[in-house]
Protein backbone atom coordinates (compact mmCIF):
# COMPACT_ATOMS: atom_id res chain seq x y z
CA UNK A 1 0.00 0.00 0.00
CA UNK A 2 1.06 3.72 -0.71
CA UNK A 3 -0.69 6.45 0.57
CA UNK A 4 -0.64 10.43 0.37
CA UNK A 5 -2.49 13.01 2.00
CA UNK A 6 -3.35 16.25 1.21
CA UNK A 7 -6.31 18.82 1.96
CA UNK A 8 -8.03 16.48 3.74
CA UNK A 9 -8.00 14.00 0.95
CA UNK A 10 -5.84 10.64 1.33
CA UNK A 11 -5.48 8.84 -2.02
CA UNK A 12 -4.46 5.49 -1.49
CA UNK A 13 -2.91 2.70 -3.75
CA UNK A 14 -3.61 -1.22 -3.28
CA UNK A 15 -1.76 -3.74 -5.01
CA UNK A 16 -2.25 -7.80 -5.44
CA UNK A 17 -2.93 -9.43 -2.54
CA UNK A 18 -3.30 -7.10 0.23
CA UNK A 19 -6.65 -6.93 2.01
CA UNK A 20 -9.17 -4.11 0.83
CA UNK A 21 -10.17 -3.42 4.56
CA UNK A 22 -7.17 -3.97 6.23
CA UNK A 23 -5.14 -1.78 4.40
CA UNK A 24 -8.27 0.90 4.66
CA UNK A 25 -7.37 0.65 8.60
CA UNK A 26 -3.60 0.73 8.02
CA UNK A 27 -3.67 4.27 5.74
CA UNK A 28 -6.25 5.21 8.43
CA UNK A 29 -3.68 4.94 11.80
CA UNK A 30 -0.78 5.98 9.30
CA UNK A 31 -2.63 9.66 8.59
CA UNK A 32 -4.56 9.32 11.96
CA UNK A 33 -7.95 9.57 10.50
CA UNK A 34 -11.05 10.70 13.48
CA UNK A 35 -13.57 9.30 10.97
CA UNK A 36 -13.54 9.42 7.06
CA UNK A 37 -15.56 8.95 4.08
CA UNK A 38 -14.96 6.52 0.95
CA UNK A 39 -15.49 8.52 -1.94
CA UNK A 40 -13.88 6.66 -4.72
CA UNK A 41 -12.88 3.34 -5.18
CA UNK A 42 -11.86 1.40 -8.11
CA UNK A 43 -9.80 -1.54 -9.18
CA UNK A 44 -9.82 -5.31 -9.38
CA UNK A 45 -10.50 -8.27 -6.63
CA UNK A 46 -9.78 -11.83 -6.71
CA UNK A 47 -11.61 -12.82 -3.67
CA UNK A 48 -14.53 -10.95 -2.30
CA UNK A 49 -16.85 -11.55 0.31
CA UNK A 50 -20.35 -9.53 0.18
CA UNK A 51 -23.35 -9.64 2.84
CA UNK A 52 -26.73 -8.71 2.79
CA UNK A 53 -28.26 -8.18 6.12
CA UNK A 54 -31.29 -10.44 6.78
CA UNK A 55 -31.88 -10.33 10.40
CA UNK A 56 -30.28 -10.20 13.71
CA UNK A 57 -27.02 -12.22 13.38
CA UNK A 58 -27.38 -13.23 9.57
CA UNK A 59 -25.76 -11.47 7.25
CA UNK A 60 -25.94 -14.14 4.43
CA UNK A 61 -22.69 -13.71 3.32
CA UNK A 62 -21.27 -15.35 0.00
CA UNK A 63 -17.75 -15.80 -1.15
CA UNK A 64 -16.80 -15.31 -4.99
CA UNK A 65 -13.26 -16.55 -5.91
CA UNK A 66 -13.29 -14.90 -9.33
CA UNK A 67 -12.08 -11.74 -10.95
CA UNK A 68 -14.69 -8.78 -10.39
CA UNK A 69 -14.13 -5.49 -11.49
CA UNK A 70 -15.08 -2.48 -8.27
CA UNK A 71 -17.49 0.10 -10.01
CA UNK A 72 -18.08 1.59 -7.16
CA UNK A 73 -17.10 1.53 -3.44
CA UNK A 74 -18.56 3.77 -0.94
CA UNK A 75 -18.80 3.88 3.26
CA UNK A 76 -17.29 5.57 5.94
CA UNK A 77 -14.54 4.65 8.85
CA UNK A 78 -15.00 5.87 12.11
CA UNK A 79 -12.21 5.45 14.74
CA UNK A 80 -14.25 3.74 18.70
CA UNK A 81 -11.14 4.93 21.09
CA UNK A 82 -8.48 2.59 19.25
CA UNK A 83 -10.43 0.51 16.85
CA UNK A 84 -11.56 1.21 13.49
CA UNK A 85 -15.07 0.57 12.26
CA UNK A 86 -14.85 0.11 8.39
CA UNK A 87 -18.59 0.23 7.28
CA UNK A 88 -18.28 0.03 3.45
CA UNK A 89 -20.69 -0.85 0.20
CA UNK A 90 -19.63 -2.45 -2.89
CA UNK A 91 -20.75 -3.04 -5.98
CA UNK A 92 -18.40 -5.03 -8.66
CA UNK A 93 -19.09 -6.59 -12.50
CA UNK A 94 -17.56 -9.73 -13.66
CA UNK A 95 -16.18 -10.31 -17.62
CA UNK A 96 -19.89 -10.71 -18.73
CA UNK A 97 -21.22 -6.98 -17.12
CA UNK A 98 -23.43 -8.08 -14.59
CA UNK A 99 -23.17 -6.17 -11.60
CA UNK A 100 -23.24 -7.34 -8.10
CA UNK A 101 -23.46 -5.82 -4.32
CA UNK A 102 -24.22 -5.49 -1.32
CA UNK A 103 -21.75 -5.02 2.28
CA UNK A 104 -18.18 -5.70 1.92
CA UNK A 105 -16.94 -8.23 4.67
CA UNK A 106 -13.42 -9.11 3.20
CA UNK A 107 -11.92 -8.38 -0.18
CA UNK A 108 -8.58 -9.62 -1.41
CA UNK A 109 -6.93 -6.98 -4.51
CA UNK A 110 -5.74 -9.10 -8.30
CA UNK A 111 -4.33 -6.43 -9.94
CA UNK A 112 -4.54 -3.14 -8.38
CA UNK A 113 -7.12 -1.14 -5.49
CA UNK A 114 -7.44 2.83 -6.09
CA UNK A 115 -9.29 4.97 -3.00
CA UNK A 116 -9.79 7.95 -1.84
CA UNK A 117 -10.57 9.03 1.76
CA UNK A 118 -12.43 12.69 2.44
CA UNK A 119 -10.75 12.72 6.24
CA UNK A 120 -12.91 14.89 8.96
CA UNK A 121 -13.01 15.93 12.68
CA UNK A 122 -16.51 14.90 12.46
CA UNK A 123 -17.34 13.21 16.07
CA UNK A 124 -19.48 10.62 15.04
CA UNK A 125 -19.60 6.69 17.19
CA UNK A 126 -21.04 3.08 16.81
CA UNK A 127 -22.97 1.32 19.19
CA UNK A 128 -24.18 -2.17 18.94
CA UNK A 129 -28.24 -2.03 18.67
CA UNK A 130 -29.38 -5.10 20.28
CA UNK A 131 -32.58 -5.42 18.75
CA UNK A 132 -31.14 -5.55 15.57
CA UNK A 133 -27.05 -6.42 16.31
CA UNK A 134 -26.52 -3.76 14.08
CA UNK A 135 -23.91 -1.21 14.67
CA UNK A 136 -25.79 1.89 14.76
CA UNK A 137 -24.46 5.26 13.92
CA UNK A 138 -24.44 8.11 16.70
CA UNK A 139 -24.36 11.75 15.83
CA UNK A 140 -24.42 13.88 19.25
Amino acid sequence: MKTIENDNLIFIRLFPEEDVINEIINACKKHKVRTAILISGIGQLKKLKLGYFKDKGNYSPKLFNKPLEILSLTGNIIRNMNDYNVHLHIVVGDENKKALGGHLIEGKISITGEIVLLKTNIEVYRKINKKTGLKDLFIE
